[in-house]
């Protein structure tokens, strides 16, 4: 098995497909909301760490503004559903996580962060056409912001 990371992902790019298990034991499959809604991918580290608990607290308070501009948004980390299943019960959080445990789709999307073996801090949004129309990667220790994510969901209509 190659462990190989791609370029990381750029406005344009094809976004590459992937199935992955939410916190449910589910599969989630990128290409299934083609045609669909908009995909929020918001990559993020580790479970439990200060930084990311306050980020996806932030995406489940604007659920509703994300709900209302046709995004599905999704947390991607290295963690495992076990793990995401008790950190969005702590939390209450009303998106789903993803479990990328093999690190493929991180490495996929050039977002896999070597020295800690596990994603960077990254959104990408995914339009209906399976394009990437948003990518941002931000310090490991930086929260993202979710104004900036909605206006670029408004823009894709």
């Amino acid at each position: 098995m190659s462990t190989d990371v791609a370029p990381e992902v750029k406005v344009g790019d094809v976004a590459p497909d992937f199935t992955m298990k939410d916190q449910d034991q589910n599969d989630v499959k990128l290409s299934d909301f083609k045609g669909k809604k908009n995909v929020v991918l918001a990559f993020y580290p580790l479970d439990w760490s200060p930084v990311c608990t306050g980020e996806n607290k932030c995406l489940t308070d604007d659920f509703p503004s994300f709900e209302s501009a046709n995004a599905e948004v999704f947390g991607v980390s290295t963690d495992s559903f076990f793990s995401h299943k008790a950190w969005a019960e702590a939390l209450d959080l009303k998106h789903r996580l993803l479990a990328d445990m093999d690190r493929k789709v991180s490495k996929a999307y050039g977002l896999y962060f070597e020295p800690l073996n596990c994603s960077k801090r990254a959104t990408v949004i995914v339009d209906k056409n399976g394009k990437v129309a948003y990518a941002k990667v931000q310090e490991i220790k930086t929260a993202r912001d979710d104004k900036d994510i909605l206006e670029a969901l408004k823009k894709l209509g």
